[in-house]
C-alpha cells in the first residue's frame, strides 16, 4: 500500500464512541475555557480564527475576491474582500462571522457522530493551512501557526482515544464559544464601543436594525449548540 493509501486509511478510519466519563471531561474542559475569564482571554483567539475564516469562506463562495485576513492580539480581526459593496454576497459575507464558529462546531459534531474523529482533526489542519496563506500580519501568522501546531500535536502523538477526546473538546469549545461572542458583541454595542460591528454593517446593508441581526446570530449559534450537543450525546455509551 502506498503512503497516500495508508494516510487515507488513517484519516477515514472510524473510532468508537467515547466513554461517558471522557466525553464529560472533554465538555468540562471546553466549559472552563469559555467560562473562566483568565482562560477565555487566550482561548478566544481560536474563535477569532473561526470567525474570520468564515468571513473569508463566505466571500469566496459568493464570488467575491478575498484580499487578506488580519488577526490582532486583542482578539479582533479583519477580513478584506473585493466585489460589490452591496447585495446578497456582501450580506452573506458579513453574516458569516458570528455564525461561523457555531456552524463549524455543528459540522464537527456531525463528523464525530459518524465516528470520524481523526478525519476531523486532519480537516481542521487543512482549513488552517488554507487560512494561513490569506493571513496578512505577523500576529495572525503566529496565531494560526500556534493553533495548527496544537492540533497537529494532538493528531500525531495522542493515542486514538486521546485524539477523539481532543476532537470532542474542540467541538464543544466551538459550540459553547459561539453564542458567548454574540453576547459580548451586544454588550459592546450597548456601550457604543462597536459602531462598525458586523451587525451594524448588516443594518446598513439591509435596513434591518442591528439588534435583529444580533438575534439572528444568537439564534443560529444556540441552534447549533442544541443540535450539536444532541449529536455528541446520542451515541455515548452509558456506564454500568
Amino acid at each position: 500500500m502506498t503512503a497516500v493509501g495508508r494516510f487515507w486509511d488513517q484519516v477515514s478510519a472510524t473510532t468508537p464512541p467515547l466513554p461517558g466519563w471522557l466525553l464529560a471531561l472533554s465538555a468540562l474542559a471546553a466549559v472552563l475555557l469559555v467560562g473562566s475569564p483568565a482562560l477565555w482571554r487566550h482561548a478566544r483567539h481560536a474563535v477569532t480564527i473561526a470567525h474570520e475564516g468564515a468571513h473569508g469562506l463566505a466571500a469566496l463562495v459568493t464570488g467575491r475576491r478575498l484580499a487578506g485576513i488580519r488577526l490582532h492580539s486583542d482578539t479582533s480581526g479583519l477580513t478584506v474582500s473585493a466585489g460589490r459593496p452591496t447585495g446578497a454576497g456582501m450580506v452573506l459575507t458579513a453574516a458569516a462571522g458570528y455564525t461561523g464558529p457555531g456552524v463549524f462546531g455543528l459540522g464537527a459534531a456531525a463528523l464525530l457522530a459518524a465516528g470520524y474523529a481523526v478525519g476531523l482533526l486532519w480537516a481542521l489542519l487543512g482549513l488552517l493551512a488554507l487560512l494561513l496563506v490569506q493571513i496578512r500580519n505577523w500576529y495572525g501568522l503566529w496565531s494560526v501557526l500556534a493553533t495548527g501546531t496544537l492540533v497537529f500535536a494532538a493528531t500525531w502523538w495522542l493515542p486514538a482515544e486521546g485524539q477523539a477526546a481532543f476532537a470532542h473538546g474542540a467541538t464543544w469549545f466551538l459550540l459553547l464559544a459561539a453564542p458567548k461572542t454574540v453576547l459580548e458583541l451586544q454588550a459592546k454595542r450597548r456601550r457604543g464601543s462597536a459602531p462598525d460591528s458586523d451587525a451594524d454593517q448588516l443594518a446598513r446593508l439591509t435596513r434591518l436594525p442591528g439588534l435583529i441581526w444580533v438575534g439572528v446570530f444568537l439564534l443560529v449559534d444556540l441552534g447549533a449548540l442544541a443540535l450539536g450537543s444532541w449529536w455528541l450525546l446520542a451515541d455515548t455509551p452509558l456506564p454500568g
